[in-house]
């Protein structure tokens, strides 16, 4: 059974959610929050699997929320919920750690197999639009410390081989495991044992992360 906790401020967007995920059997609605504050609160106290984030709440943001929520080190994982498919707030809240986002008006299927995937771990966001969304934005943003981007040199590289540092290039280019396979040659499973090394190695939460890394060390320059 995985669990949820629904955070937006409109009651009307949550009762629809709730309705959606109860209808399944593997899904369960743990609490539904109408702000940031409560939404950090709840998820302290509750632990859910996955936090449907929306963004543009009163008080404490989606964003903000996000962050704080990831910084405990919880299992809990962040899916934002967005108006606009190419939102400034969406890759920020991203970057504060969401494991993906999706689009208020994605069809009822898309956000319930979001939501289990980012339950298993998996991020949610097509490589197709990850690329999108970080071309738009890397270059105006900062990084969370409000510095902007690192260093090629940065330490969370320098334990990649060369061949993983080649993979992470390519992730941070969009390209999926099939992709990557075909092109570089490799087995799809060879492939996969190679992400989740550099998952480990670079300590991102999921492929989303580690496509902002990709940025964030220049291995992939914004188009």
């Amino acid at each position: 059974m995985t669990t949820v906790l629904i955070a937006d401020d409109q009651p009307l967007q949550r009762f629809g959610f709730r309705m959606l995920l109860e209808s399944q059997d593997d899904l369960t609605v743990l609490g539904e929050a109408a702000n940031g504050t409560e939404a950090v609160r709840m998820t302290a106290e509750l632990h859910p699997d996955v936090v449907l984030m929306d963004i543009r709440m009163p008080g404490l943001d989606g964003i903000e929320a996000t962050r704080r929520i990831v910084a405990t080190g919880d299992r809990t994982r962040v899916l934002i919920l967005t108006t606009f498919d190419l939102d400034e707030y969406a890759y920020a809240g991203l970057r504060a750690g969401a494991s993906g986002f999706l689009v208020k008006d994605a069809q009822p299927e898309e956000l319930l197999s979001g939501i289990r995937s980012v339950a298993t771990g998996d991020a949610v966001v097509a490589p197709s639009l990850t690329r999108r969304l970080l071309d738009a934005y890397a270059q105006h943003l900062p990084t969370g410390d409000g510095t902007v981007a690192v260093s090629p040199d940065d330490a969370r590289l320098s334990a990649l081989t060369e061949r993983e540092r080649e993979i992470l290039t390519v992730i941070g280019k969009g390209w999926t495991n099939t992709e990557i396979a075909a092109r570089l040659h490799l087995a799809e499973s060879t492939v996969k044992t190679h992400v989740g090394r550099i998952l480990a190695k670079t300590g991102s939460r999921d492929r989303i992360q580690a496509v902002i890394l990709a940025y964030d060390t220049k291995l992939v320059e914004p188009s």
